[in-house]
């Protein structure tokens, strides 16, 4: 995607803002998922882990909701899309969750955020931060490095307990500057962790579910903002 300032009807934007005194181009990304699409593209905007990834599953729209497409029984081939492009390093994605029946025991629904990312054929690398869709003593947000073949990654942050679980409405936020990834919740910090891995990626998307299956459509995101500005603000409480 090109560099220059451009708007596109509808979803995209390239902003150009000052920084330092100096001119510096900021891209972002805002969409509520308007269309009906498997896998999700927005007219090339995003690539699918099933689509180029091959190994992992691809994410779906309906108007207004974007969720996965994994069947449960396939191990860690989380649904997967990431925005298309060159991003800066530095990166937010803001997203508005949507989970309703939310079940526990082992039955794990989580919603993704993806940092620095990347796919390519068998390969799938960056950093996912992830809340497991439920209310309780058992909830979680995990920092997750993903190294590149399907199943190999690391935690790097794994916070557990009532006060990191999530609701239908709620709106959460990761963000990476410099080497520290952190997550929030309705704006209150959650987790953290610092990595060097990967200095460049793609923001994105994800879902993931184990332990039941046909529930896909009872978790997923309404909608997504995602920036490489240096600086962006918190995200407002629902």
């Amino acid at each position: 995607m090109s560099k220059h300032p451009v708007v596109l009807t509808g979803v995209f934007v390239l902003a150009l803002s000052l920084l330092s005194g100096g001119a510096a181009f900021a891209r972002s990304y805002a969409t509520t998922f308007p269309l009906p699409e498997t896998p999700l593209s927005e007219g090339g905007n995003w690539t699918g882990g099933k689509t180029t990834g091959l190994d992992w599953a691809d994410v779906a729209t309906t108007p207004g909701f974007a969720f996965g497409t994994q069947t449960g029984s396939g191990g860690y081939d989380d649904s997967t899309a990431l925005l298309s492009g060159s991003w800066g390093p530095d990166q937010s994605v803001t997203a508005t969750v949507h989970t309703v029946n939310q079940t526990g025991g082992k039955v794990y629904e989580e919603v993704e955020i993806r940092l620095r990312s990347a796919l390519a054929p068998h390969r799938n690398t960056g950093y996912e931060i992830n809340f497991r869709c439920l209310r309780n003593s058992s909830s979680y947000v995990q920092i997750v490095r993903w190294n590149g073949p399907l199943g190999d990654f690391t935690y790097l942050a794994d916070e557990k307990g009532v006060l990191k679980g999530i609701k239908d409405g709620d709106v959460l936020r990761a963000t990476i500057k410099g080497n520290v990834i952190t997550a929030y919740i309705n704006g209150v910090k959650v987790a953290q962790a610092a990595d060097n891995t990967f200095a460049g990626g793609s923001p994105g998307i994800g879902f993931f579910i184990q332990g039941a299956a046909g529930v896909n459509r009872d978790f997923g995101f309404t909608r997504i903002t995602a920036s490489d500005e240096a600086d962006t603000p918190p995200a407002p409480s629902p």
